[in-house]
């Protein structure tokens, strides 16, 4: 054991935080479906930048709770017992709602059937591939746990040379992720056909993960700024709200930015944010985040994250087509929503818990057994 090994505080407040985050991939799911009137259709254009935020909080909150005495095989089978049975399960109810034995000219997100497609969702490959067939594969929300698999993949290596920085180390490394990401950004822009635009998605991401890690450490090695909550949720409106209507406004550069960075500029919004929960939560603050209801919610959010857009894909195989823009679309997203996180908690509370808890002590059982000396059974 080393002091670094010492357990931090739960932050309670980011699981609340994390539900957040589905709402609002659910609302940009739901404008797909059929949007409100304009302009309240807008706070939901940018829905997809949930995603950057999972990223982001993902890399703080393993980094926030590592150890390093934890060996490296039962970081991954832990990581493989949260993500994995959840995904097979909701693979599975997504197989007839988004695939048909031959194709289907009315539906175009329906797909032709094809075994060896689905095996890449299977063990989460799909989200390398640029190709839509395969990148949205199986269960097209998933697509993001290819990105998450390579996170967890690289974390215990990239987390040993963290591990190195102080304070001002990791805040350093933070500011150098921001720049790298842009200047990716920047080169998917440039040059013979944006020829770095063909990277796969996972490692497109990965400067998100890294910026969260190296935010989480910086806390860990004592960072406490004192951003104000309500500042940084203002900020972070102001932001989106730009990075919203600003690409279709006449505004020049500024115009320009929000159009060609969205993504990175959500990223620093999305990092802001953490930081003032975070550090508020450190220092001892309550947070409506907190509520027992809010964090049972981002505990349900990665099971909600994976059926939501299923279950409204089920209802526009029935209906036909998308809707188009009215009031009444709030009663059907109420409708969507209600069975989508009836479905999310049945997951949750039958599927993803207890098989978590199987893996994980079936996992120190065997090392037990094995540091024991009684061999393993």
């Amino acid at each position: 054991m080393t002091d670094l090994d010492v357990a931090r505080p739960r932050l309670d407040a980011l699981t609340g935080l994390r539900w957040l985050a589905a709402f609002w991939v659910f609302g940009y799911h739901m404008a797909v479906f059929g949007s409100l009137p304009y302009p309240f259709d807008q706070p939901n254009r940018l829905g997809f930048l949930g995603v950057t935020f999972f990223f982001v909080l993902s890399g703080f909150v393993l980094t926030w709770s590592m150890r390093p005495s934890l060996p490296i095989s039962t970081f991954y089978l832990r990581r493989f017992a949260r993500i994995w049975p959840s995904h097979m399960v909701a693979l599975l109810l997504a197989i007839p709602v988004f695939y048909t034995l031959s194709a289907d000219p009315d539906h175009s997100w329906v797909k032709t059937f094809s075994i060896p497609i689905l095996l890449l969702s299977v063990v989460l490959l799909q989200g390398f591939s640029r190709n839509p067939e395969i990148l949205f594969s199986g269960n097209p929300a998933a697509w993001t746990l290819s990105c998450e698999a390579l996170f967890y993949a690289i974390h215990p290596f990239l987390g040993a040379l963290l591990r190195r920085a102080n304070r001002r180390g990791a805040l350093v490394i933070a500011a150098v992720t921001v720049a790298v990401a842009f200047g990716y950004r920047a080169l998917t822009q440039t040059g013979p056909d944006g020829w770095a635009s063909g990277v796969p998605l996972p490692f497109e991401h990965v400067p998100e993960f890294v910026l969260g890690m190296a935010i989480a450490w910086a806390f860990a090695r004592g960072w406490r700024p004192r951003v104000a909550v309500w500042a940084a949720w203002l900020a972070f409106a102001a932001i989106i709200g730009w990075l919203t209507v600003g690409p279709s406004l006449e505004f020049g550069v500024l115009s320009e930015l929000a159009g060609r960075f969205s993504n990175e500029f959500a990223t620093v919004a999305c990092a802001l944010l953490i930081v003032a929960i975070a550090g508020n939560a450190l220092r001892g603050r309550r947070s409506w985040l907190e509520h027992p209801v809010m964090v049972r919610l981002g505990n349900w959010s990665y099971a909600f994250y994976l059926v939501h857009a299923t279950v409204m894909y089920a209802v526009l195989n029935v209906i036909g087509a998308p809707r188009g823009p009215g009031w009444s679309n709030l009663v059907w997203g109420a409708g969507i929503f209600a069975v989508a996180l009836a479905l999310a908690g049945a997951i949750h509370h039958w599927v993803e818990t207890p098989a978590e808890r199987a893996i994980r002590g079936w996992k120190e059982r065997r090392d037990l057994n094995r540091t024991s000396g009684r061999g393993i059974v």
